[in-house]
């Protein structure tokens, strides 16, 4: 039986594009957009540097630590990079040429999970689980949505990262735009 999810755990998400080839999210460079801290995109591996990759699950609902995270819960996601960490987050639109293919904002990380309303809430979505009891387990495939403006797009993989990155990471329209770029399979860091 598989171990649920629960607030508090620190995390790795793969990506499931070209079979699981789409990289670990992780932050990589300092952001150039208006209260970002840290760029974000995959690498190949979840410990590209100390922290990188990790991400810690917190409930934007007021949920306590240790409770199981359910499917189409609303959480933040804070990576531990630095140690003050910062929160996934959208920020400013996806560039033109990703547009082209249904992107929506561009994503970064920021200083805290409040910096614009809903910027760094995800809703999180399990494809399915075992057992099949509503909640989150290590090992599941999801779907991040953003709830940014009622409707900020899905987590994806878009187009060549920074040096040292694998994949850019936006939110898309569409939540298989194409070969699972938007599918993030939890593993425990």
């Amino acid at each position: 039986m598989a171990e649920a999810l629960k607030y508090g755990d620190r995390i790795h998400l793969q990506n499931a594009y070209k079979n699981w080839a789409g990289g670990y999210l992780d932050t990589n460079g300092q952001s150039t957009a208006t209260g970002g801290v840290y760029g974000v995109s995959t690498a190949d591996s979840p410990n590209r540097g100390q922290g990188t990759g990790t991400w810690e699950v917190a409930s934007a609902d007021g949920k306590a630590a240790g409770t199981p995270v359910a499917s189409g819960d609303l959480i933040t996601l804070r990576n531990l990079y630095s140690p003050a960490g910062s929160y996934l987050d959208t920020n400013g639109h996806a560039p033109a040429e990703q547009k082209k293919s249904g992107a929506k904002y561009d994503v970064h990380t920021a200083k805290g999970a409040d910096r614009g309303t809903g910027t760094a809430e995800w809703r999180v979505l399990a494809q399915t689980s075992d057992p099949k009891d509503g909640l989150v387990h290590i090992g599941d495939t999801v779907h991040l949505w953003n709830v940014y403006g009622g409707n900020g797009g899905f987590l994806e993989t878009n187009g060549a990262g920074p040096a040292a990155g694998k994949y850019d990471v936006v939110t898309n329209a569409y939540y298989n735009r194409a070969e699972n770029v938007a599918d993030w399979r939890i593993s425990r860091a």
